[in-house]
């Protein structure tokens, strides 16, 4: 299959192979937490649960994934996706609507009703507040719901701590004024207006270091904002300050971005170790400089979210609070029917859209031999990643993943046989970036 052209059934292909296998194996035994959160005693309202009830908590990539592929894996699962939201609009894709590229209605012109209706599953409109899983109980806010198998889906939180941000005032005033644009719509919406906003000087964007969220897409995002500011000729450039000593991924082609089409648009500086912001000042500190803005887009840091705390399941070890699960069977330690997956596990996996889809299928398979007393072989996920780096024409750079896992090593490592780049950008792929999307969004939603 070309990765220049992408068709819907193509890409669900690509997502479900098993590009690698491993023995299974686990992690040793956990005793049975003790309850997490607070429960209201009340019982949500739901439809009584017609076979065994799979919770999947959180709408996004992962959890959409696992909610439809739990009950094409097995029918008779009863399965409900608790998702706090009550639109949907994806950070996967947000870039180019900063540009232009595409409209509004491409990134929230979705629906959780819709999904679950065609999917067969129920859509509860609630936010989770804690686990109990010694009564295998979920709370939330609209009460608590019986489980058979619980999915923790919850996706990211982020960490301004690891900028220097140790106040809560300030990283409010961060957050509202200055929003990273990685989790929530309304980022994507204040980000859109800063863009079209903006009069000239410095737009600064940061990038932290660690697993974050969609690794190209602070580089895309830079691409996206310069172009805007080239076609409507504004006096103006992206400041990119990155903690990383140069560009995670596909770096040979944003760097050509960067120098060949916004030579006078982007100013990229790596190793910058932020200390500090000033809200007031305008001002971003760093270990020996600091850096002045007149917009900004302050990317903090990436940590899981906080239900995973809350739930007492964060691995002592993972610096971004990442959950405590076998690696290979995604369930927590001595309990098979708590699962982790997305944004919120902890190998090193990209946290990208493509890849949560592709594990997420991987994970209903593994749920569904559980429930039937089976078990499967770990199946490596797979990323295919597009960026767009011009508008005019529409041309685009790409990447794509899988992994191998050293059972003696216990370490995950890239597929060298499956995982490459093709940083030359083209409108051949410019293309396939849109096919990628609205084939990402036919899966989940059933759309198409």
């Amino acid at each position: 299959m070309s990765k220049n052209k992408l068709s819907r059934r193509g890409f669900i292909k690509l997502s479900g192979a098993a590009l690698a296998a491993g023995a299974s194996g686990g992690l040793p035994g956990l005793a049975q937490a003790a309850p997490k959160g607070v429960s209201t005693g009340k019982k949500a309202y739901l439809p009584k649960a017609r076979g065994p009830r799979v919770v999947v908590v959180g709408g996004g990539t992962s959890g959409l994934t696992i909610a439809k592929y739990l009950k094409i894996e097995n029918p008779g699962f009863d399965v409900v996706l608790v998702e706090k939201r009550a639109m949907y609009s994806s950070c996967f894709s947000s870039n180019l609507w900063y540009a232009d590229v595409i409209d509004l209605e491409f990134l929230a012109g979705h629906s959780f009703l819709d999904a679950a209706k065609r999917g067969g599953y129920v859509f509860f409109n609630a936010t989770c507040t804690g686990v109990d899983r010694a009564g295998r109980k979920v709370h939330t806010d609209q009460g608590e719901i019986a489980y058979d198998y619980l999915v923790l889906a919850p996706g990211i939180d982020y960490d301004y701590a690891r900028i220097g941000v140790n106040d809560p005032d300030t990283e409010y005033r961060l957050r509202t004024g200055y929003p990273a644009g990685w989790m929530t719509g309304a980022e994507h919406v204040s980000i859109k207006r800063k863009i079209e906003n903006f009069k000239g000087g410095v737009f600064i964007q940061t990038v932290p270091g660690g697993n974050f969220r969609c690794k190209p897409a602070p580089y895309e995002r830079t691409c996206m904002i310069a172009s805007y500011f080239k076609k409507h000729k504004i006096k103006g450039k992206v400041l990119v300050l990155d903690n990383n000593p140069d560009i995670a991924v596909k770096k040979d082609g944003f760097h050509a971005a960067f120098n060949e089409l916004y030579k006078d648009y982007v100013e990229y500086v790596p190793s910058v170790n932020i200390t500090g912001v000033d809200a007031d000042a305008k001002t971003i500190r760093t270990e020996f400089d600091s850096y002045d803005f007149d917009e900004a887009a302050i990317y903090p840091g990436v940590r899981a979210s906080k239900l995973i705390e809350v739930a007492g399941l964060v691995d002592a070890k993972s610096p971004q609070k990442e959950a405590r699960i076998d690696v290979r069977k995604y369930h927590v330690p001595g309990d098979s029917r708590v699962y982790v997956t997305g944004d919120s596990r902890p190998m090193g996996f990209p946290k990208s859209a493509h890849l949560a889809n592709s594990e997420g299928k991987y994970v209903a398979k593994v749920i569904a031999a559980h429930a039937a007393g089976k078990t499967i072989d770990w199946t490596s996920p797979a990323s295919l990643c597009y960026s767009m780096v011009n508008t005019a024409p529409q041309e685009a750079i790409s990447m794509w993943v899988s992994f191998s896992y050293d059972t003696t090593a216990k370490a995950f490592s890239p597929a060298k046989e499956s995982t490459g780049t093709d940083e030359k950008r083209d409108a051949a792929k410019g293309a396939a970036t849109l096919d990628w999307a609205k084939a990402l969004y036919g899966d989940l939603f059933g759309e198409g």
